[in-house]
């Protein structure tokens, strides 16, 4: 058996998940202001049955960033010179974050060409000379980019061990061609971001590890990654930036196996707000370019989402406006049918009789009808905003919030909500898979380049903890650089698998 828990910004969810696939419990508990004690609660609620796994999906990462707290200063070393002087690192980011993060930029020899070749040697000097001035400003923290490192990452490899043998033990190295994609500086921001979470990371993992313990649950954590897989406690020390959009990610996944459906979209409304996304195969789509967190522009794995300032705990203003606002944790206490003062769009749909929660009788006195209306033609505009055809397309509707939508939404009529849709984002935790993904440029003959680029797939997701045989296929995508001579192709394949329990036990 699993256990699955998903932390969001008004309630920590948890479920059971039995050998067979099927739900055996579910619990729906306040998140707490420090989170972890949720997820103990969470977990005492649930009970201590022999359990094989634990999966977490948690918001602790992307709100220190969102908030610019918690975060250590790095020293960001980018490898490209002559190239790239103009763009130092950092140069786009707010300045607020820039200031919470930035400990010194360093712009050093080094970099490849799109087809590997070097734009200049390496300077192992220059790097030992970079280590001792990042030694002197004791900083710990160390962000290494270099040029079309997805093609060749030589330089940021040797740069990283020299770096090590000179700051000693204690010093955390995050390599931009292990968290991002092609294109520098949105790679580089991104490996920025992870190099300032490292340290936040090491407690968090182990703040979890502790509520295990407490609640008196033996067995391996993982934590949920963007892309709908897995990933162990020390991935998760090492790669904190790789959980940011695990909460929608598992709601959709989680959706996916509720309602027995690969291809849909899917509304998830929790408390505070509503993600839609859209399920291709059973994984969520991603993200094609790049994506913006807290005003940072990054190019790892992450859904393809539009958010809305909608949720249960949404504070409904005097003209009828629901959100952006929410009571979040706060809703068993400040909304109306639980005897508060505030008048939320939880309030909305128990009026309606949408849902029997709290005491009906305290809101018998409103109209929910033209709010709730706007609610629904709101959600099915970004429904709409997200189909890439005029094909029909089935709606699964998921989160405690989504009893505020009805089972119709102009001009989609098929609307489901599945059993368990409550507490669909932490049966997305607990059924996720082990993956491995590349993305490089590659240079040669069509089925050459992707038979390699699947194998490499397939032999990433089995290092990763996935069941040897298990491992498919579920992502190909091909990209010609049509700018590039010799038939350079930009190919992404990503490959999932069962995630194989005796080989973590070994």
């Amino acid at each position: 058996m699993r256990i699955g828990i998903d932390v969001g910004g008004t309630n920590t969810d948890a479920v059971l998940i039995g050998d067979a696939d099927e739900v055996l419990a579910t619990v729906k508990s306040p998140t707490t202001a420090d989170v972890t004690t949720g997820v103990a609660g969470a977990l005492e609620a649930l009970g201590t049955a022999e359990v094989s796994a634990v999966m977490i999906g948690t918001t602790h990462f992307v709100n220190a960033l969102v908030e610019a707290s918690r975060l250590e200063p790095v020293a960001a070393v980018r490898l490209g010179l002559p190239a790239t002087a103009a763009l130092p690192p950092m140069v786009d980011w707010p300045d607020r974050l820039r200031t919470a993060v930035e400990g010194r930029t360093y712009l050093c020899r080094g970099g490849h060409e799109f087809d590997g070749r070097p734009i200049s040697d390496l300077d192992e000097e220059e790097i030992r000379r970079v280590a001792g001035d990042i030694a002197a400003r004791g900083l710990r923290s160390v962000a290494i980019s270099s040029v079309f490192s997805p093609v060749s990452a030589e330089f940021e490899l040797r740069a990283a061990e020299i770096l090590a043998a000179e700051l000693g033990p204690g010093v955390h190295l995050s390599l931009s061609h292990e968290i991002g994609r092609v294109g520098l500086l949105a790679r580089e921001n991104a490996t920025i971001v992870n190099a300032a979470l490292r340290s936040l990371a090491v407690g968090i993992v182990d703040a979890f590890g502790g509520a295990l313990l407490a609640a008196g649950i033996d067995a391996p954590l993982f934590l949920s990654q963007n892309d709908g897989t897995l990933m162990d406690v020390e991935q998760a020390r090492r790669y904190p930036v790789a959980t940011f959009a695990s909460g929608p990610t598992n709601s959709m996944r989680g959706a996916a196996f509720l309602s027995g459906l690969t291809d849909c979209a899917v509304v998830d409304i929790g408390g505070t707000t509503t993600d839609v996304g859209v399920l291709v195969g059973g994984f969520p789509r991603e993200a094609a370019g790049e994506a913006e967190l807290a005003g940072v522009r990054t190019n790892f794995r992450i859904p393809d989402v539009l958010s809305l300032g909608i949720g249960g705990g949404s504070i409904v203003s005097e003209d009828g406006t629901t959100g952006p606002r929410s009571v979040g944790y706060r809703l068993p206490s400040e909304a109306l049918v639980f005897g508060g003062s505030t008048l939320t769009a939880t309030d909305l749909a128990v009026a309606a009789g949408y849902a029997k929660i709290g005491d009906p009788s305290l809101v018998s006195h409103i109209d929910p009808r033209d709010a709730l209306r706007r609610i629904a033609e709101r959600v099915a505009v970004t429904v709409d905003r997200m189909r890439t055809s005029s094909a029909p397309l089935p709606v699964v509707a998921v989160g405690g919030g989504s009893v505020l939508i009805p089972d119709r939404l102009p001009g989609f009529d098929d609307v489901r909500r599945p059993d368990h849709f409550a507490v669909a984002n932490a049966v997305g935790a607990a059924i996720a898979q082990v993956g491995g993904e590349v993305d490089r440029v590659f240079s040669g003959a069509r089925e050459t380049v992707l038979d390699e680029a699947r194998a490499e797939a397939v032999s990433r997701a089995e290092r990763a903890g996935a069941r040897p045989g298990s491992v498919r296929i579920v992502d190909v995508e091909e990209i010609p650089l049509a700018y590039l001579p010799g038939n350079a192709t930009r190919v992404r394949v990503k490959a999932v698998g069962d995630l194989d329990l005796e080989k973590i036990d070994a």
